[in-house]
This record gives structure tokens, sequence and C-alpha cells, in this order.
């Protein structure tokens, strides 16, 4: 076997060993971007839920401050005021920011 030759075959090895390498990167790939896919379902339906306990959080705490307990319609009246109250100031905050 000539010099020529020789290399010849350490170069076909050589580019064998890269294609074999290749398709293991790509399959490892095409794994991973699965999982990628998959964690991002998974994430948008923490958020989702995420997102509906927040608003549930946020009703029943409304609910729980309008609550009329015993038949006490004044204390749920000053009550009501003292929210229009802040949310009156709110809106003057903001309207002097601006």
């Amino acid at each position: 076997m000539n010099p020529n030759e020789k290399t010849l075959v350490n170069f076909e090895t050589r580019v064998r060993q890269m294609i074999l390498q290749f398709q293991e990167l790509k399959t490892e790939n095409a794994r991973l971007q699965t999982m990628v896919g998959e964690q991002a379902l998974e994430i948008d339906g923490l958020k989702a839920k995420l997102h509906q306990a927040d608003s549930d959080y946020r009703s029943l705490q409304m609910a729980r401050m309008l609550e009329i307990s015993d038949g006490n319609l004044d204390e749920a009246k000053e009550r009501l005021s003292r929210m229009i109250r802040q949310v009156n100031k709110c809106i003057a905050i903001l309207s002097n920011e601006q």
C-alpha cells in the first residue's frame, strides 16, 4: 500500500467517524428539542394555573372585604367607603404624576 492509498484510507475512516458523530449529535439535538418543547408546554400550563389561582385569590380577597357578617351593614359600608377613598387617592396620585 503506497502512502497515497494509506492517506486516503485514513481520510475515509475519519470522514465515517465524523458522519457517525454527526448522526449521534443530530439525534441528541432532536431529543433535547423535544424536551424543551415539553417543558415550554408545562411552563405555559403552570403559568395558566398561577394566573387562575391569583384571580381566585383576588376574588376571594375582595369578597372577604365586602362580606357582611352578622348583618352588620354599617361596618360593610364603612369598609367600602375606605376602599373608595383609597382608590380615589391612588387616582389622584397617578393623575399628578402624568
